[in-house]
């Protein structure tokens, strides 16, 4: 190779990188909003049990129309996630999405089958049950790299509501994705619907989000560098220095070692004896998790799954501190302290003094501006809020009183 190809080949992540930058968000108004609820599949005469994949395909093939329009997916342990289109604002996305999961309910219960919003299946081992090849890999992946475990949990036992909102004006993508991310302890410990995790409790408020914690941060933890104040850039530099997962072959091939994609587009390392190609990238950034996830919109991907009286005032409070200016101030003050506190979110919840005020605050000022159907709701929240009361503590009442799989065939109930 001459020094200059040589040269062009160690520029390549360069161009990646810029190309990447400027392609990962959409400058364009604020408004619309996607919502994705995902729910774990129980028998509800038998919790333990874990329905297969070919039961659930089944089930899922005589679905009725869904009026909100929702797609159906399966994740790999049989958690049932409904994704809702663009709606013109979060009221409307969550008119939509109730609707469509009413009719998912009915019909799963008419096949003895509960979809139960936890952030974490507090009774059953992980287990995968999608046989796709990808789930297979990233299985491999997990245990060549040290962290089959948590893994496996992530995978197979773990739940979340996610909401997509629109990257917004470039001029404030600096301040709205740094208002994500400092929002995302504050919107855990009020979230946090995910008290056990396999048959035991962890000692933490989100289950959930301690196994991501316990994954890659390089993968996994929040994208911004220090100061924040290119978000696209710091999304480019995360995803080039981020390991490769899976290489395709196409077949999805699990790596067993860290090669970083830069790595591997500057031909310091070859996969596949190749160096990696466009589709190489899109693939790769699949296989990112952040809890702020640049899609040319934003996903916010911090929550816990929780019940149906909770979740509307959740989503509806988080999409309107960071779409009403008003409220995003107020939020971006009140989290200030806390938006680095992770860790703490998970694991105390509400009982930290500190994430109880911010989230008063935000649940406070997101009210201001409910619609009246949401009105109860939004104050429901907010009293648990002031009394330091995460979704997950009611769930923890019940298991204490009666035993994990009495108090989950309850909720199945409740739920179906």
């Amino acid at each position: 190779m001459t020094t200059a190809a040589a040269r062009d080949v160690e520029c390549a992540s360069e161009r990646v990188a810029a190309a990447l930058a400027q392609t990962c968000l959409h400058d364009g108004p604020v408004g619309l909003v996607g919502l994705e609820i995902e729910a774990h599949c129980f028998d509800i005469a038998d919790p333990l049990r874990r329905p297969g994949w070919d039961e659930l395909s089944d089930v899922i093939a005589t679905v009725p129309a869904l009026p909100g329009g929702s797609a159906i997916t399966v994740e790999p342990g049989g958690a049932v996630e409904l994704s809702g289109p663009p709606a013109h604002g979060v009221a409307d996305a969550i008119v939509g999405i109730t609707a469509d999961r009413t009719v998912l309910k009915q019909h799963f219960a008419a096949h003895g089958l509960a979809l139960v919003l936890l952030g974490a299946d507090p009774l059953r081992p992980a287990q995968r049950v999608n046989p796709g090849a990808r789930y297979q890999a990233m299985e491999s992946f997990f245990a060549a790299t040290g962290s089959a475990e948590a893994g496996a949990a992530m995978m197979t036992s773990t739940a979340s509501v996610q909401i997509n909102i629109e990257a917004g004006p470039r001029a404030g993508w600096a301040d709205r994705v740094r208002l994500a991310h400092a929002l995302g302890p504050t919107m855990i410990a009020l979230s946090a619907n995910s008290p056990l995790l396999s048959g035991h409790f962890t000692g933490w408020r989100s289950s959930r989000q301690r196994v991501w914690g316990q994954l890659d941060s390089a993968r996994c933890g929040p994208i911004l560098c220090d100061n924040g104040d290119d978000p696209a850039a710091d999304w480019a530099h995360y995803a080039l220095r981020a390991p490769v997962m899976l290489v395709r072959t196409p077949e999805a091939v699990p790596m067993t070692e860290f090669v970083s994609f830069a790595d591997w587009a500057d031909g310091r390392v070859s996969l596949d004896n190749r160096t990696p190609g466009e589709a190489d990238l899109e693939y790769h950034l699949t296989t990112l998790f952040p809890p702020v996830r640049p899609r040319r919109w934003l996903e916010i991907r911090y929550l816990d799954s929780m019940p149906d009286h909770r979740w509307p005032a959740v989503v509806f409070t988080l999409a309107t501190l960071l779409d009403n200016p008003a409220a995003a101030q107020i939020a971006a003050d009140a989290t200030a302290a806390v938006g680095g506190e992770w860790d703490l979110a998970a694991r105390a919840g509400l009982a930290d003094p500190r994430l109880r005020a911010a989230a008063v605050t935000c649940v406070t000022a997101a009210a201001e501006h409910a619609p009246a159907e949401l009105t109860d709701a939004m104050a429901g929240l907010l009293a648990d809020v002031e009394a330091g009361r995460c979704p997950g503590d009611d769930f923890s009442d019940r298991v204490v009183e009666h035993g994990i799989p009495t108090a989950l065939t309850q909720l199945a109930r409740s739920q179906a």
